[in-house]
């Protein structure tokens, strides 16, 4: 870093004051240090108006007035915690205002999305990070070592399960707005498989299933998934928005197998169990802020010119996936992939620990399963 750099600090407007933005993403500026929180833009005005004295933010904004905000001079990079089905238009926005964009997963709803932001960010030479929390913690990203290392021999299959009830009033459930447990849960197991395989899988099938309830009239409570991978590899997954909450994954070599529980969370530990030759050692991480992490990686690759990882490609390699998922569904049969592009997979080179968050009271808002 240069010395014109070692003390500037990126300056985030966070875009959406909803669960996510107030459970994680605003208390986790307290643990970025080259991360400032400046501007706020909901069209919430109570939210705007707590949530800026609480956090010391001057600078508020309606959706209305986003163009406003960035072009005031003020604002490096925006986190982008909108429904999915904003996350281009938001994007688009702030690229042609030349401001970097942190934007939540989903990267969007459709791959055309996905092209279109990756396009508007290159064309006005603005980075674009997706906001995939695990490839800066340290038990998934140790995952990755483990397989790499060949301490379970070859790895043959990856399986997963990811679940939480989610009540009928929340945007999760709304297809018009980019809703869906694939696009929500499943993607959580998708980009697992890839990195822990490091590689992209070659065709997929899926089931869905649903109770006869108001809530899954217009996406599905649950999905079933195996994907494909090269040298015959397999990942498959059960995903629901149902059933009790679960969360783990595990892998399995020709010699042994690595299993998280739980495996996703960003406010508890997470454990490894590593079987080899019928002997388990058990590990706990202790919990980490996951979101002050994706901040200051982000804020790094701003201000010393970097290409982040993940990237825009990696966001769109997921929606692909998701969106033949889709297909495999409708038509009953396996979907090949065209070729994804292949890039740079997260390893333990990324973690970034920093102490965990209390949780915060929350305003207008309530976490997936109702409660405030």
């Amino acid at each position: 870093m240069t010395a014109s750099n070692e003390k500037r600090k990126i300056r985030y407007a966070v875009v959406g004051l909803g669960w996510i933005s107030q459970v994680a993403v605003l208390p986790a500026f307290a643990n970025a240090e080259n991360s400032e929180l400046v501007a706020l833009v909901s069209d919430d005005p109570t939210k705007r108006e707590e949530l800026g004295k609480k956090y010391q933010v001057q600078k508020t904004y309606s959706y209305a007035e986003y163009d406003r905000c960035l072009e005031s001079g003020e604002v490096d990079a925006v986190y982008i915690g909108l429904p999915n089905h904003l996350h281009r238009e938001y994007t688009m926005r702030s690229a042609k205002a030349g401001v970097h964009v942190l934007c939540e997963k989903p990267m969007a709803v459709t791959e055309q999305d996905c092209e279109a932001m990756i396009a508007a960010c290159q064309d006005n030479n603005v980075k674009l990070m997706i906001a995939y929390r695990l490839h800066f913690e340290p038990a998934n990203m140790q995952a990755v070592e483990i397989v790499k290392s060949g301490q379970i021999g070859e790895p043959r299959f990856f399986s997963s399960v990811f679940a939480q009830q989610v009540e009928e009033a929340n945007v999760r459930v709304k297809k018009d707005l980019g809703g869906g447990v694939l696009d929500d849960m499943g993607i959580y197991c998708i980009n697992a498989a890839r990195y822990l395989f490091q590689d992209e899988p070659i065709e997929v099938f899926a089931v869905s299933a649903s109770k006869p309830e108001s809530r899954f009239q217009e996406v599905a409570e649950m999905h079933s998934v195996i994907l494909r991978f090269p040298e015959d590899r397999l990942a498959t997954f059960t995903c629901s928005f149902g059933t009790a909450p679960v969360g783990s994954y595990q892998i399995v070599g020709t010699k042994g197998d690595l299993r998280l529980d739980p495996g996703y969370d960003f406010q508890g530990a997470l454990t490894h169990y590593l079987t080899i030759e019928g002997k388990t050692q058990e590990r706990t991480f202790p919990p980490t802020d996951q979101f002050a992490a994706e901040l200051i990686y982000f804020a790094d690759c701003i201000l010393q010119n970097k290409n982040p990882e993940p990237s825009g490609i990696e966001g769109l390699n997921d929606i692909r996936i998701i969106r033949a998922l889709d297909r495999a569904v409708e038509t009953g049969r396996p979907v090949k992939l065209g070729k994804l592009e292949k890039q740079q997979h997260p390893s333990a080179a990324q973690i970034i620990e920093r102490p965990p968050i209390q949780r915060p009271e929350l305003i207008h808002a309530a976490d997936p399963s109702g409660k405030s």
